[in-house]
């Protein structure tokens, strides 16, 4: 024996699925609601496109808040020559001072 477990094709296959799942940005809670749906005689494949979609809205929300966050940190470090005292850092008194 080699100290490799054996699984079973499907327990292989459903472990595939919520890698790539997460790797696509669902949570476990979407994940397992897929993996429901996936069951489901009732699911159609529009279903799961509109939770795709859904997602899609979710990363494009969060590219935004990213963007937002990169152009203000940006901001920061054009405003800070990386001279003088930690006490004089104009980055640390812009987040003192919630500045953006």
């Amino acid at each position: 024996e080699s100290g490799y477990r054996q699984y079973p094709e499907d327990t292989v296959h459903r472990l595939r699925f919520i890698r790539r799942a997460k790797e696509l940005g669902f949570t476990l809670k979407e994940i397992k609601e897929l993996l429901a749906l996936r069951i489901e005689p009732e699911t159609t494949c529009e279903d799961i496109r509109r939770r795709a979609e859904a997602k899609i809205g979710d990363i494009e929300e969060k590219i935004c808040t990213l963007n937002k966050m990169k152009g203000a940190l940006k901001k920061l470090t054009l405003a800070c020559k990386g001279r003088g005292p930690v006490s004089a850092c104009p980055i640390l008194e812009a987040m003192e001072n919630d500045k953006q």
